[in-house]
């Protein structure tokens, strides 16, 4: 089942990130976001890190 995505994210980076992650996603046939999303949760399942399915993000 797909999870909406509702939580605007955003953070600054270098050029070389910004154009390191277009040319990533453009290769594997993803948005940008998609690719993070997943590079994300993969490294989390490799090391471990249980991230809950109803996951809130905490307003601080």
């Amino acid at each position: 089942m797909k999870q909406r995505k509702e939580t605007s994210m955003s953070f600054r980076a270098s050029a070389r990130f910004k154009l390191a992650l277009a040319l990533a996603a453009q290769h594997e046939n993803r948005s940008q976001s998609n690719l993070l999303e997943t590079l994300i949760f993969e490294f989390c399942r490799q090391k471990g890190i249980e991230v809950p399915a109803d996951a809130v993000v905490r307003q601080e």
